[in-house]
């Protein structure tokens, strides 16, 4: 009986002194977070008022939130610097990616960060403008803020993009239990014409009501036929401006959401001619549409 409690002080005494030891050494002391800067043209870069470095630059820091400024270096004229707070999580490494411009409107970026959340690889999509168009893959899924919350956990290739803006392409790489957070800062594209709506060539205008359906509803597809993304769904006896007939399925191209600032063309979508019917009369007015989540 002596010799067996011996044996657990040792033990005891052993177990407190390797928590201590591993205390003092950090063992214990969350991860810091990372974050990478990349920038066109090269810049001067500073966290939390303080000079770290140039980009490419790649630090860690504790974690929690950080002020992170980048001033390019360069003799092009008077670039716009760019000033932002991140969270930085443990663990985990935050990307932040900028082409500077002489104006806000004429710079670019991406900020792509990860936070856990659940058991499933979920993303999220914020653009600037708002309602930029989300492609997954080269497959169309909706328009941004958007939320997938069951993507596969892999490597996506992810296209945001608005009319009368550059384009943003992207691959990233979803992870099992972690949010995968793009926010997309898309540049006005100054030499792009906007096409203007198509209408009439006289005061009658064309439009789409919708009829009664089995469902009591009727999708709105990017691309007319069922293989085409849902993008909202609209009711019996509504009716949109008629912009369009796919002669091969019959669907009928609508104006779903009319023009406005940040959406020069507003939302445009299909629907099947089987559900829909045109109308020609100049005094009807299209029903109202809410922007689509």
């Amino acid at each position: 009986m002596k010799t067996l409690r011996t044996i657990l002080i040792v033990t005891a005494v052993i177990f407190l002194l390797t928590v201590t030891v591993l205390f003092f050494i950090g063992f214990f002391k969350p991860k810091p977070g990372g974050i990478l800067v990349d920038t066109t043209p090269a810049s001067s870069v500073y966290v939390n008022g303080s000079l770290v470095g140039k980009t490419p630059f790649k630090g860690t820091y504790d974690i929690g939130q950080i002020t992170l400024k980048v001033v390019p270096i360069t003799d092009q004229g008077n670039l716009i610097p760019f000033e932002t707070k991140i969270n930085l999580m443990p663990g985990i490494q935050t990307v932040v990616r900028r082409e500077f411009g002489k104006t806000e409107e004429e710079s670019s970026g991406d900020i792509i960060s990860f936070e856990k959340s659940g058991t499933e690889a979920s993303l999220v999509v914020i653009s600037s403008p708002d309602n930029a168009q989300v492609s997954i893959d080269g497959i169309p899924r909706g328009f941004a803020p958007y939320k997938n919350s069951a993507i596969s956990a892999a490597d996506h290739q992810i296209a945001i993009k608005s009319p009368g803006y550059t384009d943003r392409i992207m691959t990233v790489h979803t992870l099992v239990g972690f949010r995968l957070t793009v926010f997309a800062k898309l540049r006005k594209d100054n030499s792009a014409q906007v096409s203007p709506l198509p209408t009439p060539t006289s005061d009658l205008k064309i439009f789409v009501e919708i009829l009664n359906t089995p469902t009591g509803f009727l999708r709105v597809r990017t691309e007319p036929g069922s293989l085409g993304e849902e993008i909202a769904e609209v009711k019996p006896g509504s009716k949109y401006l008629y912009l369009d007939t796919d002669t091969t399925s019959g669907w009928f191209k609508i104006q779903y959401q009319e023009a406005k600032p940040g959406l020069p063309n507003g939302i445009v979508g299909w629907v099947s001619g089987e559900f829909a019917k045109k109308l020609e009369d100049q005094n009807l007015i299209a029903t109202p549409s809410p922007t689509p989540n």
